[in-house]
């Protein structure tokens, strides 16, 4: 029997994809120009939850 690292979780892939939907939605990836755009949009993207309560990832 193998064990070993299997890959993300079902759970993990819908996270990020709903994610990636929401944050969409609120235009974070409009532009990319600079790290800082990048860095609003991956946490825009981990922490989608808060963007539904208001929470602004622009800094």
């Amino acid at each position: 029997m193998r064990y070993g690292y299997r890959g993300p979780s079902l759970i993990t892939i819908i996270y990020i994809a709903v994610g990636v939907i929401v944050a969409s939605d609120h235009h974070y990836f409009s532009s990319l120009d600079s790290a800082k755009l990048v860095a609003e949009m991956v946490l825009a993207v981990l922490l989608w939850p808060l963007l539904l309560f208001g929470v602004d990832f622009r800094f």
